[in-house]
């Protein structure tokens, strides 16, 4: 992608809070807290150099693709202190996620395989269900838009598809953190964290690429 060095914000924000979490720095917490706005920020650079940035189309696109970062960083930041609140925040982003997909940014019909996303879901939750109790709406309704999120994503471009498919990993390796009992002593800290940041950081980088290649910011035409 023309003008790729914005994006090497992200990456070296990226870099500095995966080896917090490895080294166990206490700065852990805000380097995390810096992941979206350094995205944000790479994604308005690039964004404001394109060309078709006037037409309303990329323009809607943009501003869908920004607020989905703002709702994510809002989602990292609070789901420490309120589980609840955090989930909200990264659902509103999958749901801006999702309208992006399939309105501004879409390119092609949905991939005849992200049909397995709803049926690895099925399994996540049945896997789940019995440690799940009074969160149960909740954890459905939130994987419901995640497997949403990563189905539309093969419908703008093999970036996003991926992009996608990473994000939806990354929560579901924390659905296990969080939910199934053992899971946390058959893999063990620091090497959890870092999966699960891992896959985070590149599924939202994927994603915030592929949506603005699509929308012509990058050297390439769209991906089909």
């Amino acid at each position: 992608m023309r003008w790729g060095w914005p994006f090497g914000i992200f990456a070296a924000v990226a870099v500095v809070h995966l080896a917090g979490l490895a080294l166990a720095w206490p700065e852990r917490d805000l380097t995390k807290a810096l992941l979206m706005p350094a995205l944000l920020v790479a994604v308005v650079i690039v964004a404001c150099w394109t060309r078709r940035l006037g037409r309303r189309r990329a323009w809607s696109g943009f501003g869908l693709l920004a607020l989905g970062i703002i709702a994510s960083f809002l989602g990292d930041v609070l789901l420490g202190p309120s589980f609840e609140a955090g989930l909200a925040c990264f659902a509103a982003a999958h749901v801006l996620y999702i309208v992006a997909f399939n309105g501004p940014a879409r390119a092609r019909p949905f991939r005849w395989w992200s049909l397995g996303y709803p049926v690895a879901l099925g399994v996540l939750l049945a896997v789940l269900w019995p440690h799940l109790g009074e969160l149960r709406p909740i954890v459905i309704g939130y994987g419901v838009v995640l497997a949403l999120t990563a189905m539309s994503a093969t419908r703008v471009n093999a970036v996003t598809a991926w992009g996608g498919a990473l994000f939806l990993a990354s929560d579901s390796l924390l659905a296990f953190r969080l939910f199934q009992p053992g899971f946390g002593t058959a893999f063990p800290d620091p090497w959890q964290d870092l999966a699960i940041m891992v896959l985070y950081c590149a599924g939202q980088g994927l994603i915030a690429a592929g949506v603005l290649r699509r929308l012509g910011t990058g050297r390439r035409a769209p991906i089909h």
